[in-house]
């Protein structure tokens, strides 16, 4: 399995800022609301976090050499399946909220309603932080060079648990 590239998520951020920006422009021209996520979505982003981070944890305490019991391959392969959907959520979230940010700015001439910039300010970051945690995850299924990959299956010259 390939490592999450940089470029890839600042492709998907990039498109996604482009996508928001534009969804936003036209809905609050035709007089419509902002179409940003609900705060309590930041509720959601957390509990992904926490499970991409307890999966993750369980991996990284096999590969620093609890091995009390053998790894589940496919465990593993979720594990960090999920730390890379994790990262491009976090990047798709980002971007989006970016492209209404930088709307909601450029009307705050008009109107004085703050809501939608600090609600798409909190969501960027909580889309900041699921990038972070997918790399960090990412990196916790990496086996070291040194190590053998055993227990591992499914692992290409000992790249991933």
């Amino acid at each position: 399995m390939s490592t999450l590239r940089f470029r890839w998520l600042a492709l998907v951020g990039l498109v996604a800022g482009f996508a928001g920006w534009l969804v936003n422009w036209l809905a609050t021209r035709n007089g419509f609301g902002t179409p940003t996520l609900p705060l309590t979505s930041l509720v959601t982003t957390a509990l992904i976090i926490a499970i991409t981070l307890v999966f993750g944890r369980r991996v990284l305490r096999w590969r620093n050499g609890d091995h009390d019991r053998p790894l589940d391959p496919i465990l593993a392969t979720r594990t960090l399946v999920l730390a890379q959907a994790c990262a491009y959520a976090g990047a798709l979230s980002l971007g989006w909220h970016a492209g209404i940010l930088v709307d909601q700015v450029a009307l705050l001439s008009v109107r004085s309603a703050t809501g939608p910039l600090w609600g798409s300010a909190a969501l960027m970051a909580g889309g900041i932080i699921m990038i972070m945690v997918g790399l960090v995850v990412e990196d916790f299924c990496r086996i070291p060079p040194d190590d053998d990959g055993s227990g591992a299956a499914g692992s290409s010259e000992g790249e991933y648990a």
